[in-house]
């Protein structure tokens, strides 16, 4: 296949998908209650120097691994196939949340912009969650544009991506450097600077949620092959992004508590978009709106071409039907694509609390595939220091699946993320027993 990425195109992909709907959302419903503005920074920064480590074992896996598939072929390569389905069971589990929660949060954007208009239809209610039909075909309308965009091929996509990350970055800077020239920050400095004090349990809940968080980092060895430069500038992209991504987290979190305590943060819709409307008034509202809807579709776009690279390479593993691995005259996935499509157009009738509790367990999913590329990326490393590196990811990642499975963790998962996480668990035994394990193929693992 002929190479057509450029590096600023594979930037693009990778930052619009870390910087999603959550950036915008968890600093009134999460980020500002749990752990205020400087936990909130300290627990982002060891979240982005978490994936940085781990980037050194994905370094390794790029020198070393040349296939679609990410983490999920990497491991069945040199682990076999029962450890490659578990990778890639959890791996497909955190890409195909992702594009249903931003595809659910777009007709939140447009309820900020023309009220109720699409609150119409009402069907029921899940979990307090107020399901319309209205709300509904704006979610899959979109899902569904962005489906036809990757199916056009992903040179089209990185084109429309290069667009939307770059609107997304250069409108929350302007936002925030308004608000901060703009706002009185008595009250800033009074709730979160003044009496701070360092709180390890808040950190550790925002560190937590950083492996859901910063994913998009992982489209890199998904798209491996649309790229012609090699593992160390594929690499620095990665660092680069998930460094920018983290600051812009950080970023939007400060603009929210510039204007609300804790407390006033959480009794908002939501209390980024208030507050820049209180302070800039209708102009400010709309540009940081026009930046929420371009993190909603990039999140979409980064995410559909992961998830349709990820089928794809299960398909030709043949653990998926033969189908999921067909590829069009554009050389995407294009059943693969159809198949996460219609997934996200499911999640939607759900109601989106149902669909935040199915994300909650993504980190999980993530953690898990860190730990395998971490773990064989200790085995392959050439150095000394690529092996130390390697094994602190393995107890970094490690850590991470302890503090969302530990009940008494202070990341601990809820009851309802804990109640999906065993349902997915079971489905995935009943797959494996059914479908994967009945099918006899030879393997050219490389064990370890």
């Amino acid at each position: 296949m002929r190479k057509s990425l450029s590096k600023l195109e594979v930037f693009s992909i990778v930052l619009g998908s870390i910087i999603g709907w959550g950036s915008f959302m968890l600093p009134g419903t999460k980020f500002l209650k749990e752990a205020g503005v400087i936990n909130t920074t300290i627990g982002l920064f060891l979240g982005a120097l978490f994936i940085i480590i781990i980037q050194n074992s994905y370094y390794i896996m790029l020198e070393n691994h040349n296939e679609e598939g990410g983490e999920f072929s990497f491991a069945y390569k040199h682990c076999g196939r029962n450890h490659g389905f578990i990778v890639g069971w959890f791996l497909l589990l955190a890409y195909l949340t992702i594009i249903p929660l931003n595809g659910t949060a777009f007709p939140l954007v447009i309820r900020k912009l023309f009220g109720d208009v699409f609150q119409f239809g009402y069907l029921y209610s899940i979990a307090g969650y107020k399901v319309y039909i209205g709300e509904i075909i704006i979610s899959s309308l979109i899902v569904i544009l962005f489906a036809y965009v990757n199916i056009k091929g992903i040179r089209e996509s990185a084109k429309v991506q290069n667009m939307i990350s770059l609107t997304l970055v250069l409108l929350v800077l302007t936002v925030f450097i308004s608000m901060f020239i703009k706002v009185d920050r008595t009250d800033f400095l009074n709730n979160y600077i003044y009496d701070y004090q360092f709180n390890l349990g808040e950190v550790l809940k925002i560190f937590a949620i950083t492996p859901f968080a910063f994913v998009g980092f992982d489209n890199i060895p998904q798209i491996c092959k649309e790229f012609d430069f090699g593992a160390k500038k594929a690499s620095l992209i990665a660092v680069a992004s998930v460094s920018i991504g983290s600051l812009i987290y950080s970023i939007l979190n400060m603009t929210t508590g510039l204007v609300y305590s804790p407390e006033e943060a959480m009794a908002l819709d939501w209390a980024l978009g208030t507050g820049v409307l209180s302070v800039l008034g209708r102009f400010g509202f709309l540009l940081l709106v026009i930046a929420l809807s371009a993190a909603v579709t990039s999140g979409i776009n980064g995410f559909m071409i992961s998830t349709s690279k990820l089928m794809g390479s299960i398909s030709n593993h043949h653990m998926v039907p033969k189908r999921y691995s067909y590829v069009n005259k554009n050389g995407v996935f294009k059943n693969a694509i159809i198949f996460a499509t219609a997934i996200s157009l499911i999640a939607p009738w759900f109601g989106r609390e149902v669909i935040l509790w199915i994300v909650d367990m993504s980190s999980l999913g993530a953690a898990i595939a860190y730990l395998y590329v971490c773990f064989i990326a200790f085995r392959l490393g050439k150095t000394m220091f690529r092996r130390v590196v390697s094994l602190l990811g393995v107890v970094a990642s490690l850590m991470t699946v302890a503090l969302l499975l530990i009940p008494s963790s202070p990341a601990a998962l809820g009851k309802e993320s804990r109640i999906a996480l065993a349902l997915w668990v079971g489905l995935g035994i009943a797959f494996y027993i059914k479908v994967v394990a009945p099918y006899k193929v030879e393997t050219s693992k490389d064990n370890i």
